[in-house]
């Protein structure tokens, strides 16, 4: 299982920065960090994996969303977004095999390429790029905190509008 460790070791070697934060508190899902730091929620990023069937072949593939803490992007957004016909919440065994971290504590960073990664367009948008944002890190006792343009950048996370109340993204036609 990928952990702070291994994310702290990726982000050495790119010469990022970055700050692994323990936790006064464990978490059991990355929607419990601002409660265990004592920060807004729309500075810890939580990464929701999704389950899809694509359009045209079938196959079945996961997806990864990058939202605020406690915010649910809208499945029908996620699902146009990435070409899917049918979407659901993945289940936490297939997150945890596929992304190698524990379900609930995914973090955005090393996931697998094959995995389209999606960030919502209101996240990215409300932050100035030089605050730094806190995301799970795949164990409950530790957080990573990181520059939210440096997150953007090294996660490759498409910019999509998720938010049901807000008009379709191009990117998402």
């Amino acid at each position: 299982m990928k952990d702070a460790l291994a994310i702290h070791r990726a982000l050495l070697e790119r010469e990022t920065l970055h700050e692994i934060v323990r936790l006064p508190i464990a978490i059991a899902h990355a929607d419990e960090l601002p409660k265990a730091l004592g920060l807004p929620p729309d500075r810890c990023l939580v990464t929701r994996v999704y389950a899809c069937n694509d359009v045209y072949r079938g196959e079945r593939f996961l997806t990864g969303v990058i939202v605020a803490a406690g915010s649910r992007p809208s499945s029908e957004r996620i699902r146009q977004a990435v070409g899917a016909r049918l979407i659901r919440q993945a289940r936490p065994h297939l997150v945890n095999v596929v992304t190698e971290y524990a379900a609930g504590l995914v973090c955005p960073l090393l996931l697998p390429e094959s995995m389209p990664l999606l960030i919502d367009e209101d996240t990215v948008g409300g932050l100035p790029v030089d605050d730094v944002v806190y995301t799970a890190t795949g164990e409950a006792s530790t957080a990573l905190g990181i520059r939210a343009l440096d997150l953007y950048a090294l996660s490759g996370a498409k910019p999509v509008s998720l938010s049901a109340s807000s008009p379709p993204s191009p990117a998402a036609r």
